[in-house]
């Protein structure tokens, strides 16, 4: 291993509990090893077990798995009631122990108001009939239940009801019975989630979203009370000597209700500031905590707690490194950390563990080939949240990801075999086949791979000099890095495998391959508009395969992922670009996570970029476009060039049969999770 990673396999303790590195696997919605929003109800997770006794078979040293809710989302039964998974718990926890790792279980308050209520649930709790009526099932109002009544994170028109003293003392007392059950079971400690991310503790934290005037209200000691006597009632039934951690965000960055903070920006915190949080912290400490699970955001500012792709690394790091300063417990800093840095804030004492997340979804052997010094071996995290944490939203609705896949969180987009193993796993084929795949794409590769894996004797055709396909282009932005890492371990990891790749070759004609099974992957092509001028435009995948074509003032015609990311990148280049966008939001397609793209909108806002929603383009002239809003009224915009972003449509160069298979975006257009989910789909099954 390179020495520059030393500091990160020192041992470390939280109270007495030692820990062998300073590698921590943070928590995950969707990884719960009581299961997650499972309409059977609370049960031992046999999937999410395999998932992290596998991370830690490979070098993990802590390990949290994600949100366990006291009071379970459906039947409202409590974990508590339920000896026979803490029994099943106490095996899972011996042979975690034979790997050397320790596992904290994290247990959750709840939600409050950043309750991700999706589209299917809102209009059921709207009406109080229907309330009632689904009551037994799911609780809605007990779900919502705030400090103090408000809007909905979500859904805006949704007034979440003020939570009982009651109510209060009964997640006190679950927490102290859970985490005795926890204990009892052989857990090495628990984590109190959260003072972080504006989940329902904090939400009582921060004077922002808590206007009550009782005694969980008002003062510093008031609104920390509930965090208080959490830890306390945990120490009384456990023992003082039993680890609690504590999730923490340092800082909200939020300016306001749905409107956070970009980096580097000079704003007025309506949150908990940095002032506040250094007394918090040691108040914290004081009161019982045993470690600080830290990074930034709410759910308002999501992308400090969630960091997409456009956040810098380590966004964390300096403000987490802050609070370390005022207390003597240890300190763990999450938010794409990378490990060269980490090990260095370790050494210097900025922080006392790394915490990662999202990486071990993608490789659950990252730790091991970074030891190894097998680096170009891992497969990177492209902070796209499209399978592990796909909550989506736009103006004027709720969460639009579709309800069971929502129950299905902390899948990956770039590994199938994350938490779906019994649907996606590895096997030897029955019978060997010749497989010729027709696209070298990343759904094309993938497939050629996993075919490969299985025994197949595989052909891959490109017709360019490059493999990558359309994903080349989405790539290029300057903050697609993580993009193009993941292009070049696709280019190595497929040359690792008895595959023939014919480069500078395209099929036109399936029917003068010698194969017994045939997949095209073959992609899509961009939508023409049917206007006047519109010869003039650049179309999107021109301009991010060669952004020198485009003058200054950039208007973009077309308001989704890829119109957003090309005017962020326009930006960043020093360009002026506009924003032409016919529905009333950007980024409307569900499933693309609200931290990335409530980040996109916080950053055309706050940098003032022109967005025209609800309008359309109308014609594309010499140094102009023409438009009308929903009104109808017609405007020119000045434009030097003109970028369209309006989609794609699939081109398969055959039609499916017995034989021929069609995935990815010719198949149906979507996103790299579909593309290789699709992959997968088909070549499981030749």
């Amino acid at each position: 291993m390179n020495s520059k990673y030393d500091a990160l396999f020192t041992p470390w303790k939280i109270r007495d509990v030692e820990i062998k590195n300073r590698i921590v696997m943070c928590p995950m919605g969707g990884t719960s090893l009581f299961g997650w929003f499972e309409l059977g109800g609370c049960h031992f997770d046999k999937e999410a077990a395999k998932l992290f006794l596998e991370r830690a078979k490979n070098n993990v040293g802590l390990i949290i798995p994600g949100i366990a809710p006291l009071r379970d989302t459906f039947w409202g039964k409590w974990l508590w009631q339920n000896p026979k998974m803490f029994e099943e718990l106490k095996e899972f926890m011996v042979e975690i122990h034979k790997t050397g790792a320790k596992l904290f279980v994290q247990l959750t308050a709840g939600m409050g108001r950043s309750w991700a209520i999706t589209e299917l649930v809102a209009p059921l709790h709207k009406n109080k009939f229907t309330r009632a009526l689904v009551k037994p099932v799911i609780d809605t109002s007990h779900e919502l239940a705030s400090p103090s009544a408000q809007p909905s994170r979500w859904a805006h028109d949704i007034i979440c009801p003020e939570m009982t003293v009651e109510q209060i003392h009964e997640i006190i007392e679950a927490f102290a019975k859970t985490a005795k059950l926890c204990m009892d079971a052989g857990v090495d400690g628990v984590e109190v989630h959260a003072v972080h991310e504006g989940y329902l503790l904090d939400q009582f934290a921060i004077e922002f979203f808590n206007k009550r005037t009782d005694n969980y209200g008002g003062s510093f000691e008031n609104r920390y009370r509930f965090a208080a006597e959490v830890v306390k009632a945990i120490k009384e039934k456990c023992g003082e000597n039993y680890p609690v951690s504590l999730r923490y965000s340092a800082v909200s960055k939020m300016k306001g209700f749905c409107e956070g903070a970009m980096p580097g920006e000079d704003y007025t915190e309506v949150g908990r500031n940095m002032e506040e949080s250094e007394k918090a912290v040691k108040y914290l400490q004081d009161v019982g905590y045993d470690m600080l699970n830290a990074d930034n955001g709410t759910y308002d500012s999501w992308y400090w707690a969630h960091p997409p792709m456009y956040m810098p690394e380590n966004c964390n790091l300096g403000d987490v490194a802050h609070i370390k300063k005022f207390v003597d417990i240890p300190v763990v800093c999450a938010g794409r950390m990378d490990p060269e840095t980490g090990a260095k804030a370790v050494e210097n004492g900025d922080i006392d563990a790394v915490g990662v997340a999202r990486q071990f979804l993608v490789d659950p052997q990252w730790i091991t080939k970074l030891i190894e010094e097998r680096l170009e071996d891992i497969k990177p995290c492209i902070c796209c949240h499209a399978g592990c944490f796909n909550f989506s939203s736009s103006k004027g609705h709720a969460n639009t990801q579709d309800l069971t896949d929502t129950m299905g969180l902390s899948r990956c987009a770039l590994n199938p075999e994350t938490m779906q193993s019994k649907k996606y796993h590895i096997e030897k084929a029955k019978k060997i086949k010749k497989v010729a795949v027709i696209g070298g794409g990343i759904g094309g590769m993938e497939a050629a791979i996993l075919l490969a894996k299985r025994g197949h004797k595989v052909t891959l055709y490109e017709k360019s000099d490059k493999l990558g396909g359309v994903f080349i282009a989405a790539a290029a932005p300057s903050f697609k890095e993580k993009d193009r890492e993941l292009i070049a371990w696709y280019n190595r990891e497929v040359k690792k495998y008895p595959i023939d790749i014919k480069m500078n070759t395209e099929i036109t004609d399936i029917k003068s391959l010698d194969a017994d099974e045939i997949i095209i992957a073959t992609g899509s092509k961009a939508k023409k508009l049917p206007v006047k001028g519109a010869e003039k435009a650049v179309d999107a995948v021109d301009y991010l395969l060669d952004n020198s074509i485009v003058g200054e003032n950039v208007t973009v015609i077309g308001g989704g992922l890829t119109g957003c990311e090309i005017a962020y990148e326009l930006y960043l280049q020093g360009k002026k670009p506009t924003i032409v966008e016919m529905q009333d939001d950007l980024v409307t397609t569900p499933g693309v996570c609200l931290a990335n793209t409530s980040y996109l909108r916080d950053f055309f806002k706050t940098n003032k970029v022109p967005v025209h929603l609800e309008t359309s383009l109308k014609e594309i002239k010499d140094g102009k476009v023409t438009v009308a809003d929903k009104n109808g009224k017609v405007f020119d915009i000045e434009a030097d060039s003109v970028i369209l972003s309006i989609g794609y449509n699939p081109a398969p160069i055959a039609k499916k049969s017995g034989k021929v298979h069609i995935i990815g975006d010719a198949d149906k257009v979507g996103n790299l999770r579909t593309v290789i989910w699709g992959a997968w789909d088909v070549a499981m099954k030749i």
